[in-house]
């Protein structure tokens, strides 16, 4: 069965850094076959995608809000991806997920193009 778990989630100042990883797992899953998304849920806000990586890591996506300081890498050799954040904001707290579409491309990076989620983890940014 497919298992993605969310790890790295914090709290830290505005400016500070944290890096999340999404480590998969699953008989018969292959993480260099899929595109891994990461998505955030902020209270009363719709979920929204933050960034996306493809199979190959040959395209990658970032919402308008986070570029410059967020950066999405994958090592498929340990099944996991990672979501680098610098520079946080205050507006940057929320649950952040990872998910796959289990396809080779991330599509529109749309939380509801995703099918197989993980629990979360909480991002604090606060002084």
């Amino acid at each position: 069965q497919l298992q993605l778990v969310e790890s790295g989630g914090g709290l830290v100042q505005p400016g500070g850094s944290l890096r999340l990883s999404c480590a998969t797992s699953g008989s018969g899953f292959t993480l260099n076959n899929y595109a891994i998304g990461w998505f955030r849920q902020a209270p009363g806000k719709e979920r929204e995608g933050v960034s996306c990586i493809s199979s190959s890591a040959g395209r990658s996506y970032y919402a308008d809000s986070v570029k410059g300081r967020f950066t999405i890498s994958r090592d498929n050799a340990k099944k996991t991806v990672y979501l680098r954040m610098n520079s946080l904001k205050p507006e940057d707290t929320a649950v952040y997920y990872c998910a796959t579409n289990l396809k080779l491309g991330i599509g529109a990076c749309d939380p509801y193009e995703y099918d197989y989620w993980g629990q979360g983890t909480q991002v604090t940014v606060s002084s």
